[in-house]
């Protein structure tokens, strides 16, 4: 276990590498007998530091919950980080890529909640129970720390390498439509890039909200009414650069677009 002092010192490099947009030597490459709860532990001391900013909590991500994401970053554990009111835009905004490193997108499903999950027994019943509505989103990855031979550990420490989400339009109320088959076509500049279903997360993309609830409850924490999750991307990450345009085709609840400028 890393001792207070280090993880407060992570976590202001990690602050320091969002702010000045760069990329630095992996966590497990200088402690590497750090372990999982060291790195919530980082992850923890620096959303603090944002909450004392000023900056507003608004919901949780979820990563790696399908196959596709862990085939694709070499990672088999799910993990979580939080989001802020300032890194939600709305689909069809341009969106300045010189504000992430490593910038990919992913396509998933938002879950809005209108009561609180509280584990450690919360199920997808329970999930569907206290949704108020899913919508459409892309969440764009913003990692600080360097890609190769990253851990777990790595991840987590980094927020789960989240930097924004782009919500869609369309709302949907779980009875309204089969969450498990929701489609996602994943076009850059007009070019099919990524397909997936979303099923793919966990065979369906409300048990990642309820392994999130059941996970916080570790760590003494619960999902709250208002809340936005993002349950976990169904397809493989996508790069994106300045110029690019980023479409995501999800049926029937529509489409969500971006511009990275």
């Amino acid at each position: 276990m890393l001792d207070s002092q280090t993880i407060s010192a992570i976590a202001d490099e990690l602050a320091e590498a969002d702010r000045t947009h760069r990329v630095i030597e992996r966590i497990t490459a200088r402690y590497p007998d750090a372990t999982i709860e060291d790195s919530y532990a980082i992850q923890g001391v620096w959303r603090d530091k944002n909450l004392a900013a000023g900056r507003t909590l608004v919901g949780r991500k979820i990563g790696l919950t399908s196959k596709a994401m862990q085939q694709a970053t070499g990672i088999t554990e799910p993990d979580y980080g939080v989001m802020f009111g300032d890194t939600v835009y709305r689909s069809g905004t341009d969106i300045p890529v010189d504000q992430f490193s490593n910038v990919r997108v992913e396509v998933e499903l938002a879950f809005v909640l209108n009561a609180p999950l509280v584990g450690p027994d919360c199920t997808l019943e329970d999930v569907l129970g206290a949704t108020d509505y899913v919508v459409p989103a892309l969440e764009i990855l913003n990692s600080h720390i360097e890609l190769t031979g990253r851990t777990i550990v790595d991840t987590i420490s980094d927020n789960a390498a989240y930097g924004a989400m782009v919500i869609g339009e369309t709302h949907k109320r779980p009875g309204e439509v089969d969450l498990r088959w929701v489609p996602g076509l994943l076009y850059k500049n007009g070019q099919i890039e990524e397909t997936g279903v979303a099923a793919g997360v966990l065979d369906h993309p409300a048990r990642g909200v309820a392994w999130l609830a059941n996970k916080i409850h570790q760590h003494g924490a619960r999902l709250e009414a208002g809340e936005t999750i993002l349950s976990g991307s169904f397809t493989r990450p996508m790069w994106v650069a300045k110029g690019d345009d980023v479409l995501a085709d999800f049926g029937p609840l529509g489409t969500v677009t971006c511009r990275f400028v």
